[in-house]
């Protein structure tokens, strides 16, 4: 395993090494944690262009150098990809760089020789079992890219995680925090929430946003954080915010002519199920029926299942367990899987329907006026693998049908 390691180590110096990425030249901030990575690299992405910056952004959804997209065909590239963007980012004149950073890019060492600037923890909860094999090791992954940032570089961690603080205990860096319900270095609260977006208060400042959720004020509150870190006027940086729009698949919402709203996110963890389904009926507050579709991958973690299950069940008025990248696997095994973890009160509440087109179908057709329907587990994909083959497939066209069929 160490010669492993030190080879990985290696290779991503030598990457480095090979395309002259000068960390001076390019602010580079890392942003790690199970949910929300995406959506605050993204926002700050966007956030310093509108700042007048040329800026680089590496994402799960599309990785981009200033304007130019390049297509992301992994969370965190390898070390000679990933370095080869950074140097292009360079080249193009791009002053910051806002990437996620993955559990297993960490302990791949695909990060190794660079120099970050600033590291942002979201949250940890389970996801990534089938390839760390326990939650301890997911976590020991996570904590690593903090154990190795300088002192000259910021760590900011988000204080209303039960592992926030764990980020921060060997770290060399400036630590700084951000909560929605504790004292902390950047501390936002919810003042109005609905479908159409929320005033927050951010230190003690009022803002209206676009966004819904108490997840998505989490990921605000870090994105204001890492922007004043990095030296932005907090007014501006508001300012900026205000104007800001959600990512493509998360918490996405459509308005159906027929009165009732659809959100496609990407969910696809137990607790980001959960949160989810939350912000959902925080805001209905029993003026709606939440019906939710929701699948688990193939050839992934089994033992999530029948609480992805569970967590949809208890939250919705009806739950329709349906197929999410199978991959390799049996959809109606997958499935089975995830019916195993409901009683038999909990079964009534569901709906089995493996073909995802028609279950997407069937729940804008059992909607009604007020009511919210959430497709959730793929968010910004548009594509379906079956026994090993990818298909087009892509929630957001689905439920637009469904609309033009209403």
């Amino acid at each position: 395993y160490i010669k492993v390691e030190n080879s990985a180590d290696a290779l991503g110096r030598m990457a480095s090494a090979l395309y002259g990425f000068p960390s001076s030249r390019l602010t580079l901030v890392g942003v790690t944690g199970t949910n929300g990575k995406t959506t605050i690299v993204t926002l700050l992405y966007n956030l310093f262009r509108q700042l007048g910056f040329k800026a680089g952004l590496l994402s799960t959804v599309i990785n981009y150098v200033d304007d130019l997209a390049v297509e992301a065909t992994h969370t965190t590239p390898d070390a000679l990809a990933l370095n080869e963007l950074l140097a292009q980012m360079v080249e193009a004149g791009c002053s910051y760089a806002f990437m996620e950073v993955s559990s297993h890019s960490v302990e791949q060492r695909r990060i190794a020789g660079l120099e970050f600037d600033g590291g942002v923890f979201t949250n940890l909860t389970r996801d990534h079992i089938d390839y760390h094999l326990t939650f301890e090791n997911y976590l020991k992954a996570k904590k690593q890219f903090f154990d190795e940032l300088s002192e000259e570089a910021f760590a900011l961690t988000n204080a209303d995680d039960k592992n926030g603080l764990v980020m921060l205990q060997n770290t060399k860096a400036k630590k700084y925090t951000y909560s929605l319900r504790t004292l902390a270095d950047f501390k936002t609260r919810i003042l109005e929430h609905g479908f159409e977006g929320m005033l927050l208060d951010m230190n003690n400042r009022e803002v209206n946003v676009s966004f819904i959720g108490k997840f998505n004020a989490s990921n605000l509150s870090a994105v204001f954080g890492t922007a004043v870190l990095l030296g932005q006027d907090e007014l501006e940086v508001l300012r900026i915010i205000s104007s800001l729009h959600s990512v493509a698949g998360r918490f996405e919402t459509f308005h159906s002519p027929a009165g009732f709203t659809a959100i496609v996110d990407y969910a696809h963890t137990p607790d980001a199920l959960t949160n989810v389904i939350g912000s959902i009926n925080q805001i209905l507050q029993g003026n709606g029926r939440l019906i939710t579709v929701v699948g688990c991958g193939g050839n992934r973690d089994k033992g999530k299942r029948p609480m992805m299950a569970r967590e949809a069940v208890n939250g919705s008025w009806k739950a329709i367990l349906t197929s999410d990248n199978p991959r390799n696997e049996e959809p109606q095994d997958i499935v089975n899987d995830m019916l195993a973890g409901l009683d038999m009160i909990e079964k009534a509440k569901s709906l089995t329907i493996v073909d995802r087109r028609e279950a997407i179908r069937t729940a804008c057709a059992l909607a009604q006026t007020g009511d919210v329907v959430l497709i959730a587990g793929k968010g910004h994909e548009d594509y379906q693998i079956v026994q090993g083959v990818k298909h087009h497939f892509d929630d957001r066209e689905e439920v637009k049908k469904c609309f033009m069929v209403g």
